[in-house]
């Protein structure tokens, strides 16, 4: 490649410098901090345009460099010349290893008095430029695909009660054949992002290197332009299929310039051709998507010679990696502590982990059958997921064996820290206990009840204990309530209802002896 030039400035400084100054050559190259040679160059060019110090008055930096670079001719092209195919040359550039010098080298074997390597160098950049002025970036086939959601949505109309559902749109670009993907999503959460991830890997039957996107919450959990934090799911995701996430740095769109224009041309290729239909259910617009994509890749692009379907098959296909043999299963993971009933709370349901991490940070993996708990990446526990609320899932061996004591609480712990609220509690206590199926795992009830003394003071709580005891109740919910509705005020001073009246119209028992 040609050297780069300098800018007019510097040039005009060499020239100060040796027609005012009065430098050497040498001097010049170390003031300005470019090679002798480099000087040499620009005060010959100079002299040949006619050039000294100072410049004539009113010369801009554009007449002085058509003055010291005027345009080259152009080559004559003949049958012994021919200009290469440079959509052909532009092609080959995007398989691995190909260089512009290797491509030259069999340019100039085919045709031996053809252009010269700087030549084709340079009017294969002029050439780019002119077909992909943004053009900023080389992808190799098979290396990236590109995905984004884009900014307009497009609605679905419920049949039976005509509500309107706005969907938003995934887009997917190959970087180096511009195959693209498109499907609605009913919303851009996780869920729907990593099933649009796996349909575009169907798709496409195969995943590349590299899956480069955007910074939405659903794929990055910490944006960051050195080191973005990826989602924990996306990046298990990735992982199933080989491949990497390259989250784009923030603010910067030139990161996925290529999703951008593929998000660009779906909008008007595919939303503007259906603004004026109407569909009642996703899978009836995602097959109109389909239609519309199928049309795109198979369309010719203008400067290439050939479709986004036909560079696929030719450049990205053979080099992406094969599919695993089954589809990733969706799964979100949560953070939590195990707690004292050695139970771990994953929506709204309790599930045990083995009773010597209580206290320690876990990992809870949820899908649509199973919750599996990890420890420092290692799996220590899995269930089937229960589809009811507010129960218990406990395997025997995460129990203690014979319960043994653990930390501060105990059966006769909660019991004893009953009584010192009232002796109302300490029974409550005792009969949640019994109802469970394992002491511990009424622990939490019991602390919960206790926390409601700052709340309400030990002398109501223990008599809305005592109501709690006569009508068989068991949650923390069921005497907040009646505390909360005052139920226990009747419970206040029991011994009054067993006191004789004292009147002096009433005889007493001692009349009649």
């Amino acid at each position: 490649m040609p050297t780069q030039r300098l800018s007019m400035r510097r040039i005009k400084e060499v020239l100060r410098l040796k027609h005012f100054q009065g430098l050497p050559e040498r001097a010049i190259a170390r003031s300005v901090g470019v090679s002798n040679g480099v000087v040499h160059s620009y005060l010959s060019r100079a002299r040949s345009a006619g050039l000294s110090w100072p410049l004539p008055e009113g010369m801009t930096d554009e007449d002085l460099e058509l003055l010291l670079f005027p345009a080259p001719r152009p080559a004559s092209q003949s049958p012994q010349r021919p200009v290469p195919d440079w959509s052909y040359i532009d092609k080959e550039l995007r398989r691995r290893n190909v260089t512009r010098r290797l491509l030259w080298e069999e340019y100039r074997a085919v045709n031996p008095d053809g252009f010269g390597y700087t030549w084709f160098c340079t009017t294969y950049e002029a050439w780019k430029g002119r077909v992909r002025p943004s053009m900023r970036q080389i992808h190799l086939g098979g290396e990236k695909v590109f995905v984004d959601f884009a900014g307009d949505t497009i609605d679905i109309v419920d049949p039976l009660t005509g509500e309107v559902q706005p969907m938003k749109l995934f887009v997917a670009a190959m970087g180096a054949s511009n195959y693209t993907y498109a499907e609605a999503c009913p919303s851009e959460s996780l869920a729907d992002w990593i099933r649009a991830h796996v349909n575009l890997f169907t798709f496409l039957s195969g995943t590349p290197t590299f899956v480069v996107c955007d910074n939405l919450k659903a794929a990055v959990s910490n944006p960051d332009r050195y080191d973005p934090g990826l989602n924990r799911t996306y990046a298990e995701m990735a992982s199933h299929y080989g491949t990497a996430i390259l989250a784009a740095r923030p603010r910067r769109p030139k990161d996925k310039a290529k999703v951008e224009v593929a998000v660009q041309i779906a909008q008007r290729w595919i939303l503007a051709r259906l603004r004026n239909q109407r569909f009642f259910s996703r899978a009836e617009l995602n097959a109109a998507i389909k239609t519309l994509v199928d049309e795109l890749n198979a369309r010719q692009m203008r400067g290439f010679g050939s479709s986004r379907a036909e560079l696929f098959a030719e450049l990205d296909k053979p080099k992406l990696t094969p599919l695993p043999d089954q589809p990733y299963a969706f799964a979100r993971w949560k953070r939590c502590r195990l707690a004292p009933d050695y139970h771990v709370e994953v929506d709204g349901h309790w599930y045990s982990a083995p009773y010597r991490l209580i206290g320690e940070l876990v990992d809870a993996r949820i899908d649509d059958r199973t919750v599996e708990i990890f420890h420092k990446g290692q799996r220590i526990a899995s269930h089937a997921r229960a589809p009811n609320r507010r129960g218990h899932t406990t395997i025997a061996d995460h129990m203690p064996s014979a319960h043994r004591r653990y930390g501060k609480w105990t059966p006769a712990a909660v019991i004893a820290a009953g009584e010192r609220i009232g002796p109302s509690t300490a029974a409550f206590f005792q009969a949640v206990i019994d109802a469970r199926p394992h002491p511990e795992q009424g622990f939490r009830t019991c602390l919960g009840i206790l926390a409601l003394v700052k709340s309400y003071g030990a002398e109501r709580l223990d008599a809305a204990c005592r109501r709690g005891i006569l009508i068989k109740a068991r949650s923390v919910a069921s005497i907040r309530s009646i505390l909360q509705n005052g139920l226990d005020r009747t419970f206040f001073d029991e011994s009054f209802e067993h006191q004789p009246l004292r009147h002096g119209n009433i005889r007493g028992r001692d009349y009649f002896h």
